[in-house]
């Protein structure tokens, strides 16, 4: 048997976890215990049972401890936010582990509702302490789970757009897909869009509260679905665990489309990238523009063998957390380093010129640069210039310049 393929849906209420080829899926409220006595922790539904026995202190909002560089004392003991959401993942890792008989990770994917550096650059420490090598831990948005979700999908269910309405605790997200065909390369482009509508899911307890909830759905469904030309609908999160209470909304979601019902895809969709990876060639030969992946290409003019040519640093749907370049050039007499920014509207196309502030002024052809490109986030690029001279005849002048640059 080989090793897992783990897709796992992170948020401060819950974690969801989903293996590719498996049936099995857990949800794992996110908290986390230590027995008071001793250093034993505990997650989920054990966490909130020891402590209701007043045997361990509680622990939640990870995510947003992490965030904020915030701890927690226990036991008379202060943990950072990290190291409690490194223990948290090792726990619920043990579930599909143990349910599978393997401690093999093959393939971990996290996806998370928004993408943000400083918590990506978390999770990669939480892979180091899991001993899992980090080329095979990514993390990505929930807009691209859903794309790989959908696109593993019968065809027939993604010919036209395809809507996923995700209704949380106190959230309402709508997702919106669609697979575009172009003469030279096809293009998937999603996005979500969180609702002003969101409402607490406690109003679902009472007959008067769930007319309220299926009336705003509606309202929302009217809005969103309307003139648009829909192959399927998908519904998840608690929201939707049950549908009794929005018979007005389900009547409208119904109409003239297909609507499914999936409480884990997220995290399928998270494992199905996962299994992606793992293959010779992608099962998703398309250019992916939704949160997380980079939306206009990056090129410098170069001159190779005599030849003017365009050296593409980014490309268009690249993960902006994973896409890094280094590269080394002569610069023949020039003072600047210039950008080509292509965005997908070919009319914002734009020239940014990183001037070589501090270089020495050296003949043509006897600067050697290296440049290392990446990324903060989708929109903007950290570029790093150091010179690096040309043998003894000029040494290193130890220059360096750094620069951001806006997409």
């Amino acid at each position: 048997m080989g090793g897992l393929i783990i897709g796992l849906d992170l948020n401060d209420d819950y974690v969801q976890i989903s293996c590719y080829d498996k049936e099995k899926s857990w949800t794992i409220p996110a908290v986390i215990c230590r027995r008071k006595e001793e250093e034993i922790w505990l997650t989920g539904e054990e966490a909130y049972a020891a402590t209701l026995l007043g045997e361990g202190v509680i622990t939640d909002k990870l995510l947003k401890m992490v965030m904020k560089d915030g701890t927690s004392t226990i036991g008379g003991i202060c943990y950072s936010g990290s190291t409690l959401l490194k223990l948290f993942i090792k726990k619920v890792l043990d579930y599909p582990k143990k349910e599978f008989g393997t401690s093999e990770i093959e393939q971990l994917v996290v996806t998370l509702q928004s993408i943000d550096a400083k918590l990506m650059d978390c999770l990669m420490y939480c892979a180091d302490y899991l001993e899992i090598p980090r080329e095979r831990v990514h993390v990505i948005s929930h807009t691209e789970s859903f794309i790989y979700y959908v696109l593993s999908q019968k065809k027939e269910l993604w010919t036209n757009q395809v809507g996923l309405f995700e209704l949380a605790s106190d959230r309402l997200c709508y997702y919106e897909m669609k697979v575009q065909r172009g003469m030279r390369r096809n293009m998937v482009q999603a996005e979500a869009q969180n609702q002003e509508e969101a409402f607490n899911l406690d109003i679902l307890d009472s007959p008067s509260g769930s007319r309220l909830a299926d009336k705003i759905l509606c309202s929302c469904g009217e809005k969103l679905l309307s003139r648009k030309l829909f192959s399927t609908v998908f519904l998840t999160g608690k929201g939707f665990e049950r549908q009794d209470w929005a018979g007005g909304f389900m009547k409208l979601a119904c109409s003239r489309r297909k609507v499914f019902v999936e409480t884990y895809l997220f995290s399928k969709g998270a494992a199905f990238k996962g299994q992606d990876y793992l293959q010779e060639g992608t099962s998703y030969p398309y250019i992916f523009i939704c949160e997380g992946r980079l939306k206009a290409e990056v090129s410098l003019k170069i001159l190779r063998k005599g030849k003017e040519q365009q050296l593409v640093i980014a490309s268009y749907g690249d993960n902006w957390y994973e896409s890094r370049s280094s590269l080394e050039l002569i610069v023949d007499g020039q003072s600047e380093i210039e950008f080509i920014i292509s965005p997908l509207d070919s009319r914002k196309k734009k020239l940014v010129r990183v001037p070589l502030t501090g270089f020495p002024e050296r003949p043509p052809r006897t600067t050697r640069v290296e440049m290392n490109v990446g990324f903060t986030d989708e929109t903007t690029m950290m570029t790093v210039i150091r010179d690096k001279g040309f043998g003894e005849l000029f040494p290193a002048s130890g220059a360096v310049v750094r620069q951001e640059v806006k997409l």
